[in-house]
């Protein structure tokens, strides 16, 4: 049995040994050419290291001491004990791990690579905290719809607070994958459909999670995944193959990536799709020649779980030394689980047929991030028990925790303005799969959460009606299965109320890695479910959970109110709560669009027009573009969602300065009686060009708050670099032309329109 307890005295002294590295004039920063600034100690520390001492910080695995979460979130790895890791940290083989369980066991770890390791040199601990540590907040496409990315900056921030008083150094987020096909499962760890959006919600999530300080023991490196084009998987359906042009992946796919490393991430994770042909984990031309050669990359890159090794599986490589070869001087600089650069790169380089002197420069920039983070300076810097447990869910997380739930909850409709509820004088019938019990609550990729801490719907709304008994709950059936007499109860539980409210969807493990689906549609269950309390007619609303849009029918689309809930975490019924009952007004817009039927997928909003473009309206023609039955729209479109106010749009006016910049304003107001939070969104379409575009694009947005019958002008200034595209030779190009404006609600909407000529 492996000793665990660890003495202060030993831990100071495993620092101290490190830091002996770091003696006067060892700190001084030398320039590795373009790479990161490089304590001049680095390459004396190289200078010292064996092949299988290189290959060891370039190989980064799975902690084998990991939560139960951790293990179920990847395939079995059939890795060491923790003991036979631990001693992997000793012999140098390791450059650190990930998912691990504790601050305990990264200090179990970390003091057996600093005392016990021949060079003394720290690891370097990591995780997936896409939304969240003990505190979970809404999934990442969740907090998209807030269309605040300063809150996905906050509660980034937050995370990372969190995480790294438990000794976690970096984390494998954000993702800033587009995804256009909801079919795709991991979407919900994206920004949605829209290239503007992403970009800005990937340097807000980069800017939470690094802050301004990389050595800051509140902060941790964060990855921009997964490069590139994961999300364009042919048909929605996971790790497929990707065959895209390379004016789509940079007009589309590339902008993200590119935003959050103009933001300083520092560590980029490669994707599992290949590239027109090519893998991405052995893509020279993408890894080395765009990211480093053509942007300027500083930071390392590390492949996906088992990434380097799968390209066998691909048909790329022959077997795991050609894999290994094929992906390092692909500009791969670390292996993640696959184990291949510790088994194969030393004898490669030993060939001739990888050059030491890559081996050094991959090794060099590991090193150089582990020196920025603070590592050499004190391993243990991050890893502290008792800090652990007091930033663990505390009030102001929590606090944080509701504000983005209610944010990112999303009105899809409300007819006869049945929302919000009152807070007495009605039963309400809470009825469906969600709409109690805490399994649900804090969605896909959670590793560190804890489900019986968070809120269901129930206790939410049950602390927000004034009459507790008011409340009856019914499951009514299952997720994906019949409960026998399910129905029956539900409905007689419907009937003796005056409201229904039914909390159907998906469940966390339908979204996610590895989670496509062909139908986006309410599992047959709940839509039976659905259609039996709806044949009573009392007045409905739907609460979605769902971590993709979904193509709503019958009497799920039928209801009088819909609410688009994702999953919210920690606060989930309390946010919920907030919202159905009015103490918050619904703020929350679509970031990916809601398609009539599964079949239109792929569908995103910014299509282009074809040469046979149906008519504007639901009238359908023959021979033009549609599917029978169906038009080339959405059920609801990207940038919907409605408040308890009721928006107006007028008096739009473009200015064009010059030719140098265009000045567009419009008038919002709000002509309901309640206040609410609108986003203005500002359209264009450039109506002739060498490319064809799209029929609309983004270019910004403004999120106001409106007091009833108070009005407030938007403004937005488009410049010349706005209106660029990838042109025939992909590169930037403004042409000279006419240009659509619309200011208004969402994609699909008319909002105020106008023209202006770009000369």
């Amino acid at each position: 049995m492996l000793d665990t307890t660890i003495t202060r005295r030993a831990a100071l002294m495993g620092a101290a040994s490190v830091g002996a590295w770091l003696a006067s004039p060892a700190r001084a920063l030398v320039q590795a050419g373009k790479g990161l600034p490089v304590p001049a100690f680095i390459d004396q520390l190289i200078g010292r290291m064996t092949l299988e001492e290189k290959a060891g910080q370039l190989s980064l695995m799975a902690a084998a001491w990991g939560g139960s979460k951790a293990i179920s979130l990847n395939p079995p790895s059939g890795g060491p004990s923790f003991e036979g890791q631990v001693e992997e940290a000793r012999r140098g083989q390791l450059t650190g791990v990930f998912n691990g369980n504790s601050a305990r066991m990264a200090r179990i770890m970390q003091t057996a690579a600093v005392t016990g390791s021949r060079l003394k040199i720290p690891l370097i601990f990591a995780a997936d905290i896409i939304h969240g540590h003990r505190t979970i907040f809404p999934v990442p496409l969740a907090e998209a719809a807030s269309f605040e990315p300063e809150l996905a900056r906050r509660t980034a921030e937050m995370a990372a607070f969190e995480a790294a008083g438990a000794g976690i150094d970096w984390n494998f987020a954000p993702m800033v994958d587009i995804a256009r096909d909801q079919r795709w499962g991991r979407g919900v760890e994206g920004a949605g459909e829209d290239v503007l959006l992403g970009n800005l919600f990937a340097v807000a999530r980069v800017k939470g999670f690094q802050g301004d300080d990389f050595r800051s023991t509140e902060h941790m490196l964060a990855t921009a995944k997964h490069f590139a084009a994961y999300g364009a998987a042919e048909a929605g359906l996971d790790y497929n193959t990707v065959d895209i042009s390379e004016r789509t992946l940079r007009e589309v796919y590339l902008p993200p990536f590119k935003a959050a490393l103009d933001a300083n991430a520092l560590s980029v994770m490669a994707a599992f799709n290949e590239l027109s042909g090519i893998p991405a984990t052995g893509n020279e031309w993408l890894m080395t020649g765009l990211l480093r050669g053509e942007w300027g990359f500083k930071g390392f890159v590390v492949s996906d779980y088992t990434g380097d090794e799968e390209m066998i599986a691909h048909g790329f490589a022959k077997d795991a030394r050609e894999a290994t070869k094929l992906a390092f001087l692909a500009g791969v600089d670390m292996s993640m689980q696959s184990g291949f650069y510790r088994q194969h790169l030393p004898s490669l380089v030993r060939a001739g047929e990888v050059p030491e002197e890559r081996v050094n420069e991959s090794v060099r920039r590991v090193l150089a991030i582990k020196a920025m983070l603070g590592l050499f300076d004190d391993p243990f810097r991050r890893i502290d028990e008792k800090r652990e447990a007091a930033r663990s869910m505390t009030p102001r997380a929590r606090a944080l925790a509701r504000e983005a739930g209610r944010k990112s909850i999303v009105l899809l409709k409300n007819d006869g303005d049945l929302l919000p509820l009152p807070r007495s004088g009605k039963r309400v019938a809470l009825i469906g799969p969600f709409a109690s019990g805490p399994q649900n609550l804090n969605g896909p990729w959670v590793v560190y959460g804890d489900d019986s801490k968070s809120v269901d719907l129930a206790t939410g709304m049950g602390a927000a009606l004034r009459d507790k008994n008011a409340l009856v709950v019914a499951p009514g059936s299952g997720v994906e299965e019949a409960i026998p007499g399910g129905i029956e109860a539900a409905v007689a539980a419907a009937r003796q109320a005056d409201v229904v409210v039914l909390a159907i969807g998906e469940s966390f493990n339908m979204s996610g890695e590895a989670q496509s689906r062909t139908e986006i549609v309410v599992p047959e269950p709940q839509q039976a479910l659905v259609e039996a309390v709806a044949a009573l007619g009392k007045p409905t609303v739907i609460v979605l959970k769902n971590g993709r849009a979904l193509a709503l029918d019958k009497a799920v689309n039928g209801a009088q109110a819909i609410l688009v809930t994702w999953f919210l975490g920690t606060e989930t019924g309390n946010a919920i709560a907030d919202v159905l009952f009015g103490a918050y007004s619904p703020s929350g817009r679509l970031p990916v669009s809601f398609p009539r039927s599964s079949g239109q997928q792929p569908y995103h909003y910014a299509h282009k027009p074809t040469g046979r473009p149906n008519p504007p309206g639901e009238k359908l023609e023959e021979y033009k573009t549609h599917f029978r039955g169906i038009t080339n729209s959405a059920l609801y479109p990207f940038g919907h969602g409605l408040t308890y106010g009721r928006m107006e749009y007028g008096s739009l006016t473009v200015n064009a300065q010059g030719g140098k910049e265009i000045i567009i304003t419009a008038t919002v107001t709000n002509r309901g009686t309640r206040g609410g939070e609108e986003v203005a969104q500002l359209y264009i379409r450039d109506r002739a060009a060498s490319i064809t575009r799209p029929v609309r694009e983004l270019k910004a947005f403004r999120k106001l708050a409106l007091a009833p019958g108070k009005s407030e002008q938007v403004r937005f200034v488009l410049r010349r670099e706005d209106l660029a595209f990838i042109g025939r030779d992909n590169r930037p190009v403004v042409e000279a032309g006419e240009f659509d404006v619309w200011v208004a609600p969402s994609a699909e909407a008319a909002g105020v329109t106008g023209r202006f000529t770009l000369s």
